[in-house]
């Protein structure tokens, strides 16, 4: 899998390729119907397949203050692309200049010239240049002007509704990963680096591998069953806490998953943790022993729920 920025010239082997254009955040169906059917065509073609994304996403932009929304990173973007098949991600970097771009120039200066594409596949929703006034319409237009075949991808509907990154965040903020999980077609998971942190839960026979929350979505603070994928490729089984940790002082935002029967250092490397089942809300304690006869009945739970 090849990353190209849209500030990149895109090299003579990928120009001419067959591009899936969406934000993309979470991959969802929705999502996987658009980006088939460009694999679907590049194949049918013979020509490379390019999937398109944005980066920071375009509400980051216009509402900085936004609260974290974000389900996927570049890199499990990336990874995912590859899994559906594509050759190439190209990330779109949306600032001031992106912003103010209109539709034209989008497509016959960044599409046809600097990319050199030749057929894009979007879902019949999206809008693109400056002050959202192009659609999948004026992309078919335009696209023709330049040599550039436009197709729409209809949303994926479940029982009436539209499968939407939006419907995501529902589920995670309040508490239902099961739903996220059937409509992203995966658990959600959140990707990070192992920090040192001020090691309690060592001290109390439950050493957790802490990883800050950067720019993800913020699911309902609670504790969770999880699993854990290594970087080499284990798959590990546990309980998770998520939020602010209201029992220690000063309260710190953090991921805190505990893996059962593993002991190994963690620090440093990256982890991926993927939320499974939802156990209950966070609390606070009157003592470390109050917290620890809670976690193990956490954790009987968590493994209960895993192994179901």
């Amino acid at each position: 899998m090849i990353r190209l920025t849209s500030l990149d010239p895109v090299p003579d082997a990928l120009r001419g390729a067959v591009m899936a254009l969406g934000n993309f955040d979470g991959i969802h169906r929705g999502h996987q119907s658009v980006i088939g059917k460009a694999v679907e065509l590049g194949r049918a073609q013979g020509r490379p397949v390019i999937v398109a994304t944005f980066d920071p996403h375009p509400v980051r932009f216009f509402k900085p203050d936004a609260q974290p929304f974000r389900l996927t990173s570049l890199d499990q973007r990336e990874a995912r692309f590859a899994e559906l098949g594509a050759d190439a991600m190209m990330v779109f970097e949306f600032g001031a200049r992106l912003a103010g771009t209109t539709a034209q120039e989008f497509v016959a200066d960044l599409l046809a010239r600097d990319m050199g594409v030749s057929a894009v596949v979007t879902g019949t929703d999206f809008t693109f240049g400056k002050g959202k006034q192009g659609d999948v319409a004026m992309l078919g237009t335009l696209g023709r002007e330049v040599g550039i075949e436009a197709i729409g991808v209809a949303p994926i509907e479940e029982n009436g509704d539209v499968v939407s990154s939006s419907r995501i965040r529902d589920a995670l903020w309040s508490g239902d990963p099961q739903t996220a999980a059937r409509l992203l077609t995966r658990p959600f998971a959140i990707r990070g680096k192992v920090q040192h942190g001020d090691k309690v839960g060592r001290t109390i026979g439950y050493p957790t591998a802490n990883i800050d929350l950067g720019s993800y979505i913020r699911p309902k603070y609670g504790i969770y069953a999880v699993t854990g994928l290594l970087p080499d490729g284990r798959l590990l089984k546990g309980a998770a806490n998520l939020g602010i940790r209201p029992t220690f002082d000063p309260p710190k935002e953090l991921l805190e998953p505990y893996f059962f029967d593993f002991s190994e250092d963690l620090y440093d490397q990256e982890i991926e943790v993927a939320f499974h089942h939802f156990i209950r809300p966070e609390a606070k304690f009157d003592s470390l022993d109050a917290l620890v006869a809670q976690m193990e009945k956490d954790c009987d739970e968590a493994r209960r729920l895993l192994d179901a």
